[in-house]
Order: C-alpha cells, then sequence, then structure tokens
C-alpha cells in the first residue's frame, strides 16, 4: 500500500490555495480535496509495517501549534518540476517532523534522507516546465512571491493512502494521530 504521513489543511486555507492554483496556467494542479502538507512519504508498505508503525505512531503526542503559509517556491532550479506555496519557519514543525520520522523507523520503515522543506505542492511540471510553461510559472512567482495564506493550526496529522490511477491520485485517511474522531486502522474503540 503506497502511504504517507501529512497534516490536513483546513478549508479557508485549501480555498485560498485553490485560487493560486486558478491564476497559475500551467502544469498540473493539485487537485483541492488533494493539498496537504506532507511530514513523510512512506512509498510502498506491507499491513504488518503498517500495524508496527500504528502502534508507534499512537504514543505520539501532538501540542497544539500554528503555521503560517508565506511565500511560493519551486522544486528544479531553472527547469521546475514543482511549484508550492511555503512555511515560514516553525521549530514546533520541525520538532514534530523529527519524531515522526523516529517513529516511522521504529516501525521497521526506511526512509530516504531528505532534507525537510515543508511546503504544500500546487502543481507539477513532469520533466520540468518549459517553454511558455516556464514563463507562465516565472511571471506567477513574480505576481505572487509575497503570497501569505490564512494560519494553519495544527492539532495532529494522518496517515493517507494513496491511490494512483490515470487521474490525479485518489487519498484516503486511514488514521488520525493522536488518536481522536475514529479507531486508528481498524482498532476497536474501548
Amino acid at each position: 500500500m503506497r502511504v504517507f504521513l501529512a497534516i490536513p489543511l483546513p478549508d479557508d486555507l485549501r480555498d485560498a490555495l485553490a485560487a493560486l492554483q486558478d491564476d497559475l496556467q500551467a502544469g498540473r494542479a493539485v487537485p483541492e480535496e488533494n493539498l496537504h502538507l506532507t511530514l513523510a512519504f512512506l512509498d510502498e508498505q506491507p499491513e504488518e509495517a503498517l500495524a508496527a508503525l500504528d502502534d508507534e505512531l499512537s504514543a505520539l503526542s501532538v501540542a497544539p501549534f500554528e503555521l503560517v503559509p508565506r511565500g511560493l517556491g519551486v522544486f528544479g532550479g531553472g527547469r521546475p518540476r514543482l511549484l508550492y506555496a511555503a512555511l515560514a519557519p516553525s521549530p514546533a514543525l520541525d520538532d514534530l517532523h523529527a519524531r515522526v520520522l523516529r517513529a516511522v523507523r521504529r516501525a521497521g520503515i526506511e526512509l530516504r534522507r531528505e532534507r525537510f522543506v515543508p511546503h504544500v505542492t500546487l502543481a507539477r511540471f513532469g520533466a520540468g516546465a518549459r517553454g511558455t510553461d516556464l514563463e507562465r510559472v516565472q511571471h506567477f512567482l513574480a505576481r505572487h512571491m509575497a503570497w501569505e495564506g490564512p494560519p494553519l493550526p495544527v492539532t495532529g496529522f494522518g496517515l493517507y493512502h494513496s491511490r494512483l490511477g490515470p487521474g490525479a491520485a485518489v487519498y484516503e485517511e486511514l488514521a488520525t494521530y493522536p488518536e481522536s474522531r475514529e479507531p486508528a486502522l481498524g482498532r476497536e474503540e474501548e
């Protein structure tokens, strides 16, 4: 099962990001319902690994904090592959990310070592933006570089299954941490 851990976005922030996407006119926009802040991409994992992961993540606590969406950026340099909304630096987010990664490793899941750049992906450009798309991205960044979105309150995060298909990926929330609304991964409530 292809899975990732992410912080869900409130509706007002999703709406603000969708308005930005509407102005881009380039690349493949991420569907509004798929916008999120990834903490860790876990790739394909067997059910047994997810059960161990659930045990580890269920032990984590999350003290509420708030993130400030601010600015835009691209990955891929002069030929952008991805456009994103950035977030102001946050020691609380850095701490949560580090604790989540430790829990993932304790569950026996190996991760690629990558620098954590907190962001919300807005659009993808395949092999890289070129020609007209590249010009549109450059103009878009010039117009919106100082963008600031509504605050992102963080009270927890979720485990999501990503189903790939001919169109956009479909995300299904499997569990929330700390556990609140529903049993995680099929656990019975006590």
